[in-house]
């Protein structure tokens, strides 16, 4: 791949004699990865030169360039307007940019990309704001249905987070089976529950009819196989058609619902490509996948890529299916199975793995939603992907032996990925490997020094930790901890890498931006911890510059200079002035992905 050389270990002892040697291991993984840009296209005249612009490069100097010109897929020159003429040719385009801003494109460091089309595939319900609503809708949906034929539908309330439900009702409550049977005698219809990340708060709830009760075997003998679904009974003992969970990621669907409700090949392959277009329209160029990719999800990947569809440069962690194990020894797996996941990524500059989801034990409902696979839903990964703590360090080691890199989740419920890094950090030093820990929400300065010392990359949820689920998480902790949550300053002075991330809601990352530059809450809009505050500049290379050395990409994108990539977006504002009620709002006139536009706004250039 341009700009890397080859970074994987080998290396068969992966004991405490083998730590030295793992040393140099790791140590070549952070050296290779500075080595030396591609030679570019220094000796070509411009295809494209965008002047009279507020250019602003997110390098190193922060520097603001007034132009930038591009030839091929890379960048040839970022300077001075009058600069530009060395580079231009009778058949170069030049295109006068009225002091728009450019910025580098933007890189989500946990995107969830082929989620965001998967909203598409189902009808909506609408702005409901009645049982009646909902009536009408399955109504209209049932007139273009043959008898017997299935309505499956998108949640009840308002995208994308679908807040308050169902308070929004005039009824002030969920529709039962049979309100649902006179909008649709003649049809099973189920109401899926939403993605509970989108909306960061429990309850989940699906609600489905007689038919789709009866087509699905959930009787009044049915019994819930986890504590936390619950199957609503009326007051004869019968179901009620209404399902409700008290889990972020629904069971109802994929046990009892699945084939009404499944997502096709065919469907994947399409929410693909128009996720990568949403994301385009807010100057995102590269995402990374942290949380795993199982592998039918892979295969539309790898399809979109060989058509020539994928548009956004993507970086993926494998999604484990441990079931398969079976009593497999994890060495043998991890090196006979699993080696092609070791640095460097192995793929090209558009699509490639960037190594193996991580995750410490595994609950009942995670058992129950694995039972789908190798489908999974809204999910895109496997609900078993993971193993008891001993299990994990053991795997955490092998990793290191093989020069694969692991992605792991923190998260709200504490830092134990982390203890699990350090123990394994005393076996072999992680530092300049770049292991990854995702999610962050409440970090002291102990967990800081330990971040910083292990060398490892962190990737950001504020969406929840800094908007969503601000009074939440705040209301756990003392007044004067509420520094520690998602304490992106800090992390900074200590040299710490944070990358910030959307987790697919809302899908621009100017919101995570703008969350670490006010700290507000969405709903009191109090400022919480305002010592953590990033400045706008520091905050955009949290999505840049830093977003690609989460990849090992340094050199080829996250700041626009010559012989890198030529990504970029052309801004509706200037982040670095506008308003700051106004920065999350952000959108891209222009997205332009290895030279090529991938979005545009009709005369945005004119």
């Amino acid at each position: 791949m341009a700009g890397t050389t080859t970074r994987r270990g080998f290396l068969a002892n992966t004991g405490t004699a083998g730590a030295a040697a793992l040393v140099a291991v790791g140590a070549s993984s952070e050296a290779n990865a500075q080595a030396a840009r591609p030679a570019g296209v220094a000796n070509r005249p411009a295809d494209l030169v965008l002047r009279n612009a507020r250019v602003l490069t997110l390098d190193a100097l922060s520097t603001v360039a007034d132009a930038i010109a591009i030839a091929g897929d890379r960048v040839l020159a970022v300077g001075a307007d009058a600069a530009m003429a060395a580079h231009t040719a009778p058949g170069t385009r030049v295109l006068d940019m009225q002091k728009r801003t450019i910025v580098p494109g933007l890189i989500d460091g946990h995107a969830h990309m082929d989620r965001e089309g998967l909203r598409n595939i189902f009808p909506s319900l609408g702005r409901a704001r009645s049982i009646r609503d909902i009536q009408d809708r399955i109504a209209e949906l049932a007139r273009g249905r043959k008898p017997g034929e299935w309505i499956v539908t998108m949640p009840i309330g308002d995208p994308p987070y679908y807040f308050d439900v169902p308070a929004i009702l005039a009824e002030k409550r969920w529709p039962t089976r049979q309100e649902l049977d006179k909008a649709a005698p003649n049809n099973p219809v189920y109401i899926r529950s939403i993605w509970g990340f989108w909306r960061g708060t429990l309850p989940l709830v699906s609600c489905a009819n007689t038919e789709a009760l009866r087509l699905a075997g959930v009787t009044r003998d049915t019994a819930s196989p986890v504590p936390s679904l619950t199957i609503e009974k009326d007051a004869n003992g019968d179901p009620t058609g209404v399902f409700i969970e008290q889990e972020m990621q629904p069971i109802a669907e994929v046990l009892w619902f699945r084939e009404a409700a499944r997502f096709s090949a065919g469907d994947r392959l399409k929410a693909l490509i128009e996720g990568a277009k949403l994301y385009h329209a807010f100057g995102t160029t590269s995402v990374f996948e942290g949380h795993g990719i199982a592998s039918e999800v892979l295969q539309i990947y790898r399809k979109a890529h060989r058509s020539g569809a994928l548009t956004m440069r993507s970086t993926l962690t494998l999604s484990p299916d441990w079931t398969a194990l079976g009593e497999a020894k994890l060495d043998q797996f991890v090196g006979g199975w699993l080696g092609w996941l070791g640095e460097p990524g192995l793929g090209d500059e558009m699509l490639k793995m960037g190594g193996l989801y991580v995750h410490i034990g595994r609950t009942a409902a995670d058992n129950v939603r694995a039972a789908a696979n190798p489908y999974t839903g809204w999910a895109g990964f496997y609900s078993n992907h993971g193993l008891p703590r001993e299990k994990v360090k053991e795997l955490l080691i092998q990793c290191a032996a093989n020069d694969i890199r692991p992605t792991a989740i923190a998260g709200a419920g504490g830092l134990g990925m982390l203890d699990l890094y350090e123990e394994v950090d005393r076996v072999v030093p992680l530092k300049g490997r770049r292991w990854v820990l995702s999610h962050i929400y409440v970090v002291s300065p102990r967990d800081i020094e330990r971040i910083s010392r292990m060398g490892l990359v962190l990737t950001t949820h504020t969406n929840a930790s800094l908007y969503k689920s601000r009074e939440t998480l705040a209301g756990r902790l003392s007044p004067e901890r509420h520094v520690d949550i998602t304490p992106m300053k800090s992390l900074q002075e200590a040299g710490v890498k944070v990358v910030l991330a959307t987790d697919n809601t809302p899908i621009s990352l100017f919101y995570p931006v703008a969350q670490t530059v006010a700290r507000k809450d969405y709903q009191t809009k109090r400022v919480f911890g305002a010592a953590q505050s990033l400045s706008r500049m520091e905050a955009l290379r949290c999505v840049t510059a830093n977003g690609a050395y989460l990849t090992f990409d340094e050199n080829d994108k996250g700041t626009l200079e010559a012989g890198k990539f030529a990504d970029l977006a052309v801004l509706s504002a200037d982040p670095l002035t506008v308003d700051e009620g106004a920065l999350a709002e952000l959108k891209s006139q222009m997205t332009m992905v290895g030279g090529r536009a991938v979005h545009e706004v009709g005369g945005w250039h004119g």
